[in-house]
């Protein structure tokens, strides 16, 4: 009978400890991510591919894939040229480049076109 309360005692504890060092792994703080200072950050991924952004920057909070406006040939008043087509995909990372020693840019848009990131913009208002 006291093997069995030990044996359950034991097994309790074991148990517990397992539960708080689980919880404290969970409760652990995420690794800070790095940021990069503007000019860095554009000859750092300047025409880079999308795994080679992936690979540095992890996957982005969003993407958002262009689409041709119904009237775009009306608007630049000539037909486009659909031999070639594009594909333009935006990805969006959040305060990943600084604009001074305390600061970072709420969004940054990293623009692909064909797979080769071929714009870069950085937002506070979005």
């Amino acid at each position: 009978m006291l093997m069995k309360k030990w044996l359950s005692s034991a097994l309790l504890a074991i148990a517990l400890a397992g539960l708080a060092f689980g919880a404290s792994a969970e409760g652990a703080a995420k690794p800070k991510l790095k940021t990069y200072g503007e000019v860095e950050f554009l000859k750092a991924f300047s025409g880079k591919t999308r795994k080679q952004v992936a690979d540095a920057l992890g996957q982005p909070v969003k993407k958002e894939m262009s689409s041709k406006p119904t009237n775009a040939e009306n608007v630049i008043g000539r037909p486009l040229d659909t031999s070639k087509p594009s594909n333009v995909e935006m990805w969006y990372y959040t305060n990943r480049v600084k604009y001074d020693a305390t600061h970072t840019y709420k969004t940054t848009e990293i623009t692909f076109l064909n797979d080769r990131c071929n714009n870069i913009a950085f937002f506070n208002n979005r």
